[in-house]
């Protein structure tokens, strides 16, 4: 196979592995495949690794699957969750691994790629065209993201968290759910913590995020929340409706009969549909 055909547009790296020599044997076979790489910082372990994300904030981070403390598996949720901005949108992810058992089908499908190791130049040099057609992609959306902070690499942010899921079942960890959701404000684009959202309501073709002293939008429809959000904290309650379960003051009936429910400190009533009345069974 040959060598990937040179890029003009510079593309920055992070390594992480816990192991100095597979570290150096991969930045060899890039330098390889990939000659203009820049790789910017090499990280000992997933902590590391999110660190040097978020401080050199590069296009491209390749983790080693398994590394004391942090896995490579957590250090992508974190590096999935940090802030991005007009000059940085996230980066692609390579996961590195010495099983073949992680080369589930969704590495096929896009959202992230996989080396094995020790890394081959042919298999590397696959990975290296995959990414930098993601990337120019990604380049490609940047100028027509909607008002809800929609790109290439938000859309695909739903697989991805996917793709964590089940790796993270199939090395034993426990689920780690979403922290942060990214929302559009007015004409801005914020960080709003899982933690203070009171409850979100989807229509055709945004999701209301409500906090407190907030009201944003997101393009990401309930059924995708709910597999992202913890279900001890989050009910759903209507197949357009989640709600946080310590903002919930009371449940009442209407004269109809349907249960709705109350929201501490707001003047919304939550409908619940038939279907998950038995969360609220007895009140």
């Amino acid at each position: 196979m040959s060598t990937p055909a040179p890029s003009t547009t510079l593309v920055r790296c992070v390594i992480a592995d816990d192991e100095r020599l597979m570290r150096e044997q991969l930045r060899a076979r890039l330098a390889e495949v990939w000659p203009a790489l820049e790789i910017v910082a090499e990280a000992r372990n997933g902590q590391e690794a999110v660190e040097l994300v978020a401080q050199h904030r590069p296009d491209l981070v390749f983790l080693d699957i398994r590394m004391p403390g942090l896995t490579g598996v957590d250090a992508a949720r974190q590096i999935a969750q940090l802030p991005t901005g007009d000059d940085w949108d996230g980066c692609e992810i390579v996961f590195i691994t010495a099983y073949d058992e992680y080369a589930v089908e969704a590495f096929e499908q896009g959202v992230a790629d996989y080396v094995l190791k020790p890394a081959e130049r042919e298999r590397l040099a696959v990975t290296v065209e995959r990414i930098r057609k993601r990337l120019a992609q990604r380049r490609g959306d940047e100028a027509t993201a909607d008002p809800a902070g929609s790109t290439s690499a938000s859309r695909a942010a739903q697989p991805l968290q996917q793709l964590l899921h089940r790796l993270a079942a199939q090395m034993g960890q426990p689920p780690s759910y979403l922290q942060w959701i990214q929302a559009s404000v007015g004409q801005s684009i914020q960080m709003i913590p899982v933690d203070e959202v009171l409850f979100f309501v989807s229509d055709e073709k945004y999701t209301r995020v409500q906090t407190p002293q907030v009201e944003a939008l997101i393009r990401k429809p309930i059924k995708e929340l709910v597999d992202e959000l913890d279900p001890k904290r989050f009910w759903q309650i209507h197949r357009s409706t989640l709600v946080n379960v310590n903002a919930i003051a009371g449940v009442s009936r209407d004269f109809r009969g349907r249960q709705l429910v109350a929201i501490k400190d707001r003047p919304e009533k939550l409908e619940v549909s038939r279907s998950y009345t038995h969360l609220f069974k007895g009140m």
